[in-house]
């Protein structure tokens, strides 16, 4: 069987509707091309290519936009009023020889040689616009190349969206169907609702376009996914970091000043991971200083995992009533483990818990505390990253103002995984990659996957 054809798609439509903007999104390159708000940024034709696996299935052309539809239009029918019965493309390349093509109308054939030499176009329309005569003058010469045409509506997110009747409009030439696509904040299936359109009316390339379509699919569930474990990682992280110090004041002020260093670096590194995996740069999201509280002050051993730590093999419930003891009189009489704590240590052999937190028990009594994370700020962690995760995903990749948090859909911050699986990682403090004990585990990665889970 004969290997198919690349798919040649021409971008195209008039100057300054987005079209270079459409294709950063698509292809989600920061880079391509130049985006601008003065018209006529794009001057020549610029090709990128898409890949199904390793193999490239479509290129599509950026083109220059077209500046004066109602004078070519015109220049077009003087060429062809000498009596000749030309068609379309027979127009476009009478055109394309003439002294016009190369001086008064340059960019314009640009536009058309490209377009005839591929097998179809995108043409992007400015929906903030209303239709004008030089749009039907475009659409006119457009259809000339005979190449099927799909009209792309951009920025329908706009107040000023004449969404309706750029659909009329694009009716009466014969479009009826029009793909509505916001490249400054494009739907979460753009790229494969843009797929399966092209594969309607491009038949013999339907089964690459379809394989494009669940291509992208499956891409956008993956970021998705990754994304959610990067940030399940990182609460965990925090959530079991603990930073031991003494009560004296100066002492107190550097291990805060070192604990909230830490969890802001841990954070940026997360931003730093998801503005990477959507391809956006450091400065395509405005971020804001972390609130850090004075930090808790707290063993957490009253936690049901801390507790159950302490049991080891007996059941939850006799190492509850051991351990919870042993706290108290610790922590409060601070001199002996006391009756309730010795009858709980011989009926549920708790001791082999004690020796395990012996040290940070000792280290409570001659005056050390631990600093961990309250867990007011582990919620704050997840709703800004959760936040942000949700912007990247609905960001197009031309977007000239950073991203801000403002009005991002709100996490609830009484998620129960969230909590679950602060209280699961307070328990474990060599579980924080940013503590000088970190010691990764299988029980660490499954308590990640459980809280993405959750998250997800």
């Amino acid at each position: 069987m004969a290997e198919q054809r690349t798919l040649q798609i021409a971008v195209v439509g008039h100057t300054n509707v987005g079209k270079t903007s459409l294709l950063r999104t698509l292809i989600r390159d920061v880079n391509f091309g130049d985006v601008d708000d003065m018209p006529g940024s794009t001057r020549q034709v610029q090709g990128t290519r898409i890949m199904l696996g390793t193999q490239t299935v479509l290129v599509l052309f950026d083109t220059p936009g077209i500046e004066d539809s109602i004078g070519l239009l015109d220049y077009l029918e003087q060429l062809s009023a000498h009596g000749q019965r030309l068609d379309g493309p027979e127009r476009i390349r009478l055109f394309l020889d003439s002294p016009e093509a190369s001086a008064l109308y340059e960019q314009e054939a640009r536009v058309l040689k490209k377009l005839l030499s591929c097998d179809a176009g995108l043409y992007v329309v400015d929906v903030r616009e209303p239709v004008l005569a030089k749009h039907r003058d475009e659409l006119a010469i457009l259809s000339n190349c005979a190449r099927p045409l799909l009209p792309i509506l951009n920025f329908i997110a706009s107040e000023t969206a004449r969404t309706q009747e750029w659909r009329d409009a694009l009716a009466r030439v014969g479009l009826h169907s029009a793909l509505s696509f916001d490249s400054m904040s494009p739907p979460l299936d753009g790229e494969e609702k843009l797929y399966q359109a092209l594969s309607l009316f491009l038949s013999s390339y339907q089964q690459t376009l379809m394989s494009l379509q669940e291509q992208a699919s499956r891409q956008r569930a993956a970021r998705h996914a990754a994304s959610i474990n990067l940030i399940a990682s990182m609460l965990i992280d925090v959530a079991s970091l603990r930073i031991r110090t003494s009560v004296e004041a100066d002492t107190l002020a550097n291990k805060i000043t070192l604990q909230q260093s830490r969890i802001r670096e841990r954070e940026q590194a997360c931003v730093n991971a998801l503005l990477s995996l959507f391809q956006f740069r450091p400065d395509d999201y405005l971020s804001s200083p972390l609130p850090l509280t004075e930090g808790r002050w707290a063993l957490d051993l009253f936690s049901p995992q801390a507790l159950q730590h302490f049991g080891v093999h007996v059941s939850m419930g006799v190492a509850a009533g051991a351990a919870a003891g042993a706290t108290v009189d610790v922590l409060s009489a601070g001199l002996s483990l006391g009756t309730g704590m010795a009858i709980g240590a011989i009926a549920g052999g708790a001791w082999k818990a004690i020796d395990r937190w012996g040290d940070r028990i000792l280290g409570q009594l001659r005056g050390f505390r631990e600093l961990t994370v309250d867990q007011s700020i582990l919620q704050l962690l997840a709703l800004r990253q959760m936040q942000l995760l949700n912007g990247l995903e609905r960001r197009g990749h031309a977007t000239l103002n950073p991203l801000r948090l403002e009005d991002a859909p709100q996490l609830s911050l009484e998620n129960p995984t969230l909590i679950q699986a602060i209280a699961l990682a307070r328990a474990h403090p060599d579980w924080s990659s940013i503590s000088d004990d970190f010691n990764d585990s299988p029980a660490r990665q499954r308590a990640i996957e459980t809280l993405a889970q959750g998250l997800s």
